[in-house]
């Protein structure tokens, strides 16, 4: 058997045409699901139908796709040891990677990260239960979504369930923050044993996914910062000291974000020069482009791309016996562009979240996502306002389907656009026709 291909949905196996690998198989699964689609009407950092311009959850996945699939294909010509194929997790393959991408994603739930912790604080606070994105990826890939011939999910490939799997933990555990829940930790669990992977690491195609995301967030999200007019191109913005006061409490405040060595340097003064020398660069790339912003835009995240992209290596991790794939250079670890890119993330984080309109929609999502909640979460009354599709699944699944996991699971696949539809109808004294299609 092979271990990468094998699915956890036995049945299914052998029902197929030949004439599609299995990794394709995933690819089509995936970008044919609803969940994939719902992407385009989730907010990235701006809020979803914020303009035509900005990206969206999906346009993010698919950018991290591309990233990650080029990067796959540059590292298998540079390092011989991966055409062994010696360990199901030490390997790298494009469209295993390229799936990872495009999945990383599906359990956002509607207004973004502030969307996630109001469910998170709901579950927790009611009933002890938590929400978590990257968890939920796993519940509606091996649960929620449906496929012809599947009982529920996708039946993936061990080798995409894997990669899509950036933190190996119970989320369940006492003190978990991300991982898997209870409810998918089994199986993946069971792929890991199988894979012999050690406790806490990733596969390759996993970390590839990860390092690729952080690589779009440093670039894209400050792209789409400078054309909101948050990010001004100019010394006095990038000088202000509010801006590096803010800047270097985050850093300081990231617990996840220790391992790129911030006591080795002085981090206010890094963060000055990464901030003059991104804006030297802009200077620069602005001239050249004949002083239209929009090309000088495009030009600034292209170079910072293939900068990232370009120095992604793979290096032993002795401490855990593993693979490592992170920024390399001259054989090692390259902490400062490590910490490069988490300074320009955070950059994106400190003048986009924070900007004070920004919170004032963040104030309004977290309303309309409480007033959802309380709608919805007593079962009598819910049933009556819950579309008749979900209550079926409901009533097949309720044995190990919690009802408060129900009506998260539902305001969780609403994008933006039809979480204000629903909250409107309930609450709003005028909405369309009752016909209109949910």
């Amino acid at each position: 058997m092979d271990l990468r291909k094998m699915r956890l949905d036995e049945s299914t196996t052998g029902t197929f045409s030949e004439e599609r690998e299995e990794y394709e198989r995933d690819y089509a699964r995936l970008i044919q699901s609803p969940a994939f689609r719902r992407l385009q009407g989730k907010s990235q950092v701006f809020g979803a139908g914020s303009g035509d311009y900005y990206r969206t959850r999906l346009t993010h996945s698919l950018e991290v796709s591309q990233i990650a699939r080029e990067a796959a294909r540059r590292l298998g010509q540079q390092y011989p040891f991966l055409d062994k194929k010696e360990h199901p997790a030490l390997m790298l393959e494009q469209a295993v990677v390229e799936c990872a991408a495009l999945a990383h994603d599906l359990g956002h739930p509607p207004f973004g990260h502030k969307g996630e912790d109001v469910l998170n604080r709901l579950l927790q606070e009611q009933y002890g239960l938590k929400y978590e994105g990257n968890a939920q990826n796993f519940r509606i890939l091996m649960f929620l979504e449906k496929r012809a011939e599947s009982g529920s999910g996708l039946d993936l490939t061990a080798a995409t369930l894997l990669a899509i799997n950036k933190y190996p933990f119970n989320l369940d555990e006492p003190g978990r923050l991300k991982g898997v829940y209870s409810s998918e930790w089994a199986a993946i669990a069971e792929l890991r044993r199988k894979w012999a992977i050690p406790d806490g690491c990733s596969t390759l195609e996993t970390q590839l996914m990860d390092l690729c995301d952080d690589i779009a967030y440093s670039t894209h999200d400050i792209e789409d910062g400078i054309r909101a007019g948050k990010i001004q191109m100019n010394r006095p913005f990038f000088e202000d000291g509010w801006l590096k006061k803010h800047l270097v409490e985050e850093i300081v405040n990231d617990q996840g974000n220790l391992e790129v060595g911030w006591d080795q340097v002085d981090i206010e003064a890094m963060v000055g020069r990464v901030l003059g020398a991104y804006l030297d660069q802009w200077e620069e790339v602005y001239t050249l482009s004949g002083k239209e912003s929009s090309r000088a835009r495009r030009e600034m995240k292209a170079r910072w791309v293939s900068t990232f992209a370009g120095r992604i290596g793979i290096i032993d991790d002795p401490a855990r016996s593993w693979k490592k794939v992170t920024f390399v250079r001259d054989g090692e670890q390259d902490f400062e562009l490590l910490r490069t890119m988490e300074i320009l993330k955070k950059l994106a984080w400190v003048t986009l979240i924070k900007d004070f309109r920004v919170q004032r929609l963040q104030m309004r999502s977290e309303i309309m996502i409480k007033r959802l909640w309380e709608s919805f979460i007593d079962p009598e009354a819910g049933k009556r306002i819950i579309p008749p599709d979900w209550l079926a699944n409901y009533d097949r699944h309720k044995h190990d389907w919690a009802w408060p996991r129900f009506i998260a699971d539902y305001l969780s696949g609403m994008t933006d656009a039809y979480a204000e539809k629903v909250y409107s109808e309930l609450f709003a004294s005028k909405t369309g026709s009752i016909y209109e299609m949910d």
